[in-house]
C-alpha cells in the first residue's frame, strides 16, 4: 500500500504543481479572472490519482471490498505526498524566474484599481508578503494548504463513492 500511496502521490503533485507552475508562469491571462477556477481545476485533475489508488486497492488488492475508513486514510495519505511534490514544483517554479518576478506580477492584479489610501494600504500589505514569501519556512507551507483541502474533499468523496462495491464493480477478467 505504501508503494501505491507514494506513486500516486507523486504523480498527483507532479500533475498538479508541474501544470499549474507552467500555465501560472508562462501565461499572462492565467491570473486574470479565472485564474483561481484554472487553479483549483488543474488540482482536481491532478487529484483524481487518489480516487484510482482507491479504486486500485479495492479492485486489485482488497478483491472488491473496502471500507470507509483505510480508503479515506489512503485518500489522506496520498493528499500529504501530493501536497509536499505540489509545493516544492511550485518552488522549483518560482526559483526558475525568481520570487520577485512572481511577486511583482501578484502584487500588480491586487493593486490594480486601488487609489489614494486604499492603494497606500495595499502597497504596505504587498510590502509584508514579499518579506513573508521570501522565506521558506513560510512559502512551502503557505503552497502545500493550497492543494491539502482540496485532497482531504477528493479523499472523502472517493471514499464515499467507493466504499459500496457497486459502484464502478471491477470488471471480470475474460479467459
Amino acid at each position: 500500500m505504501l508503494r501505491t500511496i507514494l506513486t500516486h502521490g507523486v504523480i498527483g503533485g507532479l500533475i498538479a504543481g508541474g501544470l499549474l507552475s507552467v500555465i501560472v508562469l508562462n501565461f499572462e491571462g492565467a491570473t486574470g479572472q479565472y485564474g483561481m477556477a484554472i487553479g483549483y481545476l488543474i488540482m482536481l485533475i491532478g487529484l483524481s490519482a487518489i480516487f484510482i489508488a482507491i479504486k486500485r486497492q479495492r479492485d486489485v488488492a482488497q478483491g472488491g471490498v473496502i471500507r470507509f475508513w483505510p480508503a479515506f486514510g489512503m485518500g489522506l495519505a496520498i493528499s500529504l505526498v501530493a501536497g509536499i511534490v505540489y509545493a516544492l514544483c511550485w518552488d522549483l517554479a518560482l526559483a526558475t524566474i525568481g520570487i520577485d518576478a512572481f511577486i511583482d506580477k501578484f502584487a500588480g492584479t491586487m493593486l490594480d484599481g486601488k487609489s489614494g489610501a486604499e492603494l497606500a494600504k495595499a502597497q504596505a500589505e504587498m510590502e509584508g508578503f514579499r518579506t513573508a514569501y521570501h522565506n521558506p519556512l513560510f512559502r512551502l507551507p503557505m503552497t502545500f494548504v493550497e492543494i491539502f483541502p482540496v485532497g482531504v474533499l477528493v479523499s472523502l468523496v472517493s471514499a464515499l463513492l467507493l466504499r459500496n462495491s457497486r459502484f464502478l464493480p471491477a470488471r471480470p477478467r475474460e479467459a
